[in-house]
């Protein structure tokens, strides 16, 4: 009796990437059997027999599963369902799309949606004035794509009490005009005055968004992802039911590790229930939902002037000489856990089993992370749960060898590190010239030994795997030209494609996934070309045609 198991899926006739180290491709075959992989090369061939699919590469690259470091993927759902505004770039069109949608829904009695750039607006600034013109008769609340902030129209304002006598929250910025008068842009913790008044999402438009979040990842090639966003946080409603939903009812096709959010103005008094949570999402249906991780949010973003910097921001202005001088008014950042606490909370989180999720993108919040993970590591050796710092815009040269000596990962998430408006008319006037180029370090941290993971931030930029990747290669926009930003910090193809499919595996606790070798789970996708074939400035332009989870079809071109 021929007990030689039989491959219920055969790849052949293209190119398979391993992620095995940081080699390129090679043309082999891959057998698929019971989920998992069953050979890899020659013998694979030997295992078709007259039930086998087969799936003919034709030349095209196979790749393990892409997995996202961190996305928030339910609330992108949830905007694609909304007034989305990421596809476009104007003040012009923004405003022309919210009138058009307030006008196809007049049953809503808020319009809400958001994914608006910045650089749209002088200094990143739209108004209220410019929405009532739009939205008169009902509030409008549109978070801006990067979810730092929100432009809010003057109806919102007023449901919300906030006029020129509102103080500023302790972690956030109502922004205003020369008198005084809010102008319609909340930022940070300030959202959250409008957004506790939002309409409660009723469960079945929650769990509608799920499912639009997920066939859109997985027709991406995206089999796994890091929620990096699961509860109430920054004013966002909780997600954490839709998860235990989409778990129990076995709509969650994909491999889920939820990172619980930390309320930054309570204490370790929290910690309680987030073990509770911890415990009910594993015990919750198909198993492939894992609330394992915790998101600490360090600091904000460079542009509204909130990521954590150890020197003052930059004033940009042409009467003070080239690149402006460091600014007295706009300090240096927030800090939204208090640093001299936060190695505490960290440890007693590794202690218990928890995986840290940082969101650090100053240099300073960078540092006050690797400050507590360095205080945990004292505290209670190295226990392996692979703590990450996700972002990393700013990196200070002197942390760099940091991550590798206290085994933190770094998370990043490669479509931010190009020059574009935001970047070049926001970002680098505020940094200055010699903190502009610290910027999204990826060669430097990798040579300094330190385990790269990459993810989206999805609804922030898109969730395209492919599209990170060519920017993490190339350092210059997909399908523009132009310089590159920092040339000296490109990764190799292989190197990011590494990244996205082991390193995030690794991160997310999914070690049975991120690689295409004997015994590994069959999480795929196909590309419809090789990109190593081709010339670097064209990767953006490959296509997933087909993307498995445990060797089940969840998307086909």
């Amino acid at each position: 009796m021929n007990s030689t198991p039989q491959a219920e899926l055969l790849f052949h006739s293209g190119s398979v990437f391993t992620a095995d180290g940081a080699s390129g491709p090679a043309r082999t075959a891959v057998a698929v059997a019971d989920g998992r992989i069953l050979a890899v090369g020659a013998q694979a061939l030997d295992l078709a027999g007259p039930r086998t699919e087969r799936v003919d590469l034709a030349g095209r690259l196979l790749v393990p599963g892409f997995q996202d470091s961190h996305i928030h993927a339910v609330f992108g759902g949830l905007e694609l369902g909304r007034c989305d505004l990421s596809a476009l770039k104007t003040a012009e069109e923004y405003l022309a799309a919210i009138g058009h949608y307030a006008h196809a829904h007049p049953e809503q009695e808020w319009i809400t949606g958001g994914g608006w750039s910045l650089e749209s607006f002088p200094g990143g600034l739209p108004t209220a004035s410019a929405l009532d013109a739009v939205v008169p008769d009902r509030p409008v609340f549109l978070p801006n794509r990067d979810h730092h902030g929100a432009w809010v129209n003057s109806r919102a304002l007023g449901l919300a009490g906030i006029t020129r006598d509102t103080p500023d929250p302790a972690d956030g910025r109502i922004e205003r005009d020369g008198r005084g008068e809010p102008i319609g842009v909340l930022q940070e913790g300030a959202v959250v005055l409008v957004e506790s008044l939002l309409p409660k999402i009723s469960e079945q438009e929650y769990d509608a968004a799920f499912d639009r979040a997920q066939a859109l990842l997985h027709s991406l090639g995206i089999t796994g992802w890091q929620d990096a966003l699961v509860g109430a946080g920054i004013g966002l409603p909780d997600n954490f039911e839709v998860y235990l939903r989409a778990a129990v009812s076995g709509r969650l096709t994909a491999r889920v590790r939820g990172a619980l959010w930390w309320e930054r103005e309570r204490g370790a008094e929290q910690i309680a229930g987030l073990l509770e949570r911890r415990r009910i999402g594993r015990g919750a249906g198909n198993g492939r939902f894992d609330p394992g991780s915790v998101k600490i949010m360090q600091d904000g973003i460079i542009e509204n002037r909130t990521a954590a910097l150890n020197s003052p921001y930059f004033e940009p202005c042409a009467c003070r000489g080239h690149g402006g001088e460091p600014a007295g008014e706009s300090g240096s950042g927030l800090s939204f856990v208090d640093p001299a606490k936060l190695g505490g909370y960290v440890a007693e989180l590794d202690r218990l089993g928890f995986q840290v999720h940082f969101h650090a993108l100053g240099d300073r919040a960078v540092r006050e992370a690797l400050d507590a993970l360095e205080a945990a590591l004292a505290a209670n050796g190295g226990l392996g749960h692979r703590h990450h710092l996700a972002h990393l815009q700013v990196v200070h040269p002197d942390d760099v060898p940091r991550f590798a000596a206290l085994g933190a990962t770094a998370n990043i998430q490669p479509l931010w590190a190009c020059h574009e408006p935001q970047m070049d008319e926001l970002a680098i006037p505020l940094l200055g010239p010699e903190r502009a180029q610290w910027q999204y370090p990826f060669a430097a941290l990798r040579a300094a030994g330190a385990e790269l993971a990459a993810g989206s931030d999805w609804p922030v930029t898109s969730p395209d795997p492919i599209q990170g990747i060519h920017v993490a290669v190339n350092r210059v926009a997909p399908g523009e030209g132009g310089a590159a930003l920092i040339p000296s910090e490109k990764l190799t193809l292989a190197q990011a494609l590494a990244a996205y499919t082991a390193g995030s595996a690794r991160v997310n606790h999914v070690d049975q996934a991120g690689r295409i070798a004997p015994g590994m789970l069959a999480d795929l996708a196909v590309l419809d070309r090789d990109p190593f074939g081709a010339p670097e400035e064209e990767i953006h332009e490959a296509r997933v045609t087909a993307t498995y989870v445990a060797g089940q079809a969840v998307f086909q071109a």
